[in-house]
């Protein structure tokens, strides 16, 4: 029989070890950043330009490399930091060049510039896909200076694979966070476009925090400081009250490397029990020392994941000292969410000579439905932005020929708070809430959208509203969206100043409408999109949709039956997710057969 294995040429080689280790543009990102902190680097620059498809340039004053070292890093299994196997369970360096610039230039165009101190010329390497141009002298400063250019150049279904630029940017920006937050010792300057994102001077940790995510983030930090023979810890948590529906800004360090944990993100939140709602995320910026012979960082090609020899004590000290925090502050915890919140005495409180509280008398035959009140269109104002938890469904196929004859509005109920639902003649239908809005919103929104026909109010005093640096990024670049929808603002270095607002969107829910908007924008929505009104039209139907898990009357659960037969599309939302099944009387006979 023929021989069918080959050994593959070293160009195939270095394209597949690079689809290991370089995903996306913020892959190189990370690994340059590291690279040049290991350099001992106390500046780095980083220039990005077309969210890093284009350019990935990164900087630094480090102690560069030798002209040898310089030619062999691009060769594959070199490093600075494993001589040996028993290194892989003892590595304390992120990996001084070599490791992954092999597999970065393997898919690009990689300008390497270096000089060591004392050396009178540096090295300068070209290398296009493996293949080497150049290995010259030239004149630079002491450091090293790596230019990535046209990232999978060599790889287009790679290429066409990559998000939006602003998805993509997100994740850039993402890893410089992680990588700067690590490291408040450096210096860093990050350009997008010719534009200074972030100048970042070096600091401790609490200002390097404040400077990533502005000014009003100092008076949120509570510190965490805790030092066992098993790990250290030192870092910040948010005071409870600024919790986030959304997930904010998590970050644990061992050892000064960013990692994903949810066992120890569970120890954070046992540790807020009782002080925030179980929807609610709380943040933390937090550092872990342990001894590397404790831990295995070697589980995932990124890093990203770690394994603690004794976790279980990990976890137990982490929530420990994360609730002793919340306690030397004078935190104390809520007993109850359910019971009435007027009963409950701050701990700050002094004073004494308060009046008591004033009654409210309430019309308790009020229909907000009611034509005499409101039109119907103010249902969408009145179920805003409430918490969302997805579950795919399956659909058994079916006629929907002539589903909209077979619906008897009389007969619907809300099933977990969120399936409602149907009786019909033939069957139920059960309708997912949340999705069915969706689609009600969106084809509303892109009506009005595409015929220029929305509502909108102007403020008569405007709303200031701040955000992060990574925050203000995302809003400011999808500007021109929010304007077709309504949505006019102006902007400073860490907050927006709302003039005009769409008619609506709740004006006591502004701050969580703008959470939502960009937390659904950084999930990646615009890549299911074909066009600006497409695009707004799904952001907004998404954000301010009603969620799973909110309790609706019959008169709600009506509405959203009958809108969402009305829609040109019924089967699916704006997501192509179902937005109902149904069930024949005759499958449920044959349930009890």
């Amino acid at each position: 029989m023929k021989d069918i294995i080959n050994i593959l040429p070293d160009n195939v080689a270095n394209q597949i070890a690079a689809g290991e280790v370089v995903q996306r543009p913020a892959s190189v990102v990370k690994e340059l950043l590291e690279n040049a902190i290991d350099a001992n680097a106390t500046l780095i620059k980083i220039n990005i330009k077309d969210a890093g498809k284009t350019l990935i340039q990164v900087i630094d004053n480090g102690i560069g490399m030798s002209k040898n070292d310089a030619s062999i890093c691009f060769d594959r299994h070199t490093t600075s930091k494993i001589s040996k196997a028993d290194d892989l369970f003892n590595i304390k360096s992120k990996g001084f060049r070599g490791e992954a610039l092999a597999s970065i230039s393997a898919v690009s165009h990689v300008n390497l510039i270096t000089k060591q101190p004392g050396v009178e010329l540096a090295t300068e390497i070209e290398v296009h896909g493996s293949d080497l141009k150049h290995n010259k002298s030239t004149v630079s400063e002491i450091g090293t200076k790596i230019s990535v250019k046209n990232l999978f150049f060599n790889i287009p279904a790679r290429r066409n694979f990559l998000k939006s630029n602003n998805v993509e940017f997100r994740h850039i920006v993402n890893e410089f966070i992680r990588v700067s937050l690590a490291h408040p010792e450096v210096k860093f300057i990050f350009i997008n476009d010719g534009s200074e994102i972030y100048n970042l001077p070096n600091s401790n940790f609490k200002k390097r925090i404040v400077n990533l995510f502005g000014l009003k983030t100092s008076e949120k930090l509570v510190p965490v400081s805790e030092n066992t023979e098993i790990l250290k810890i030192d870092g910040y948590i948010f005071k409870p009250q600024y919790a986030k529906k959304t997930r904010g800004e998590q970050f644990f360090f061992v050892n000064n490397r960013f990692i994903k944990s949810p066992y120890l993100n569970h120890a954070i939140n046992s540790a807020f029990e009782g002080l925030i709602d179980s929807k609610y995320n709380p943040s933390y910026f937090l550092n872990l020392d342990v001894d590397t012979n404790t831990i295995d960082i070697n589980i995932h090609p990124t890093k990203t994941e770690i394994k603690f020899e004794d976790e279980h004590s990990v976890y137990a000290i982490l929530r420990s000292s994360v609730k002793h925090s919340l306690g030397q502050y004078n935190i104390s915890p809520v007993l109850d969410f359910d019971r009435d919140k007027s009963l409950d005495v701050p701990y700050n409180y002094n004073d004494n000579n308060q009046p008591a509280s004033v009654g409210i008398d309430v019309n308790t035959n009020y229909n907000p439905f009611d034509a005499k009140y409101v039109k119907i269109d103010s249902f969408e104002k009145h179920m805003n932005s409430l918490e969302f938890s997805s579950e795919s469904n399956e659909l058994k196929e079916f006629d929907f020929e002539d589903i909209n004859k077979e619906v008897s509005l009389n007969h619907t109920i809300q099933l977990n708070r969120k399936y409602i639902i149907n009786k019909t003649k033939s069957g139920l239908i059960i309708v997912n809430q949340e999705r069915a809005h969706q689609r009600i919103l969106y084809e509303k929104y892109l009506k009005s959208v595409t015929s220029n026909n929305f509502s909108s109010q102007k403020l008569l005093n405007p709303i200031e509203i701040q955000f992060n640096k990574q925050e203000m990024g995302i809003l400011i670049s999808n500007k021109n969206l929010l304007v077709q929808f309504g949505l006019e603002f102006d902007s400073e270095s860490d907050k927006i100043i709302i003039k005009t607002i769409p008619s609506f969107i709740d004006y006591e829910k502004l701050k969580l409408s703008f959470e939502n908007l960009i937390f659904n924008i950084q999930n990646e929505i615009p890549d299911n999109s074909f066009s600006e009104s497409d695009l707004i039209s799904k952001i907004m139907s998404k954000t301010l949709s009603i969620k799973n898990g909110k309790s609706l009357d019959v008169k709600e659960q009506q509405y959203l039956i009958n809108a969402l037969f009305a829609c040109k599309e019924t089967m699916i939302s704006p997501f192509n997710k179902k937005t109902f099944v149904k069930i024949d009387f005759s499958e449920i006979e044959n349930m009890f057969k």
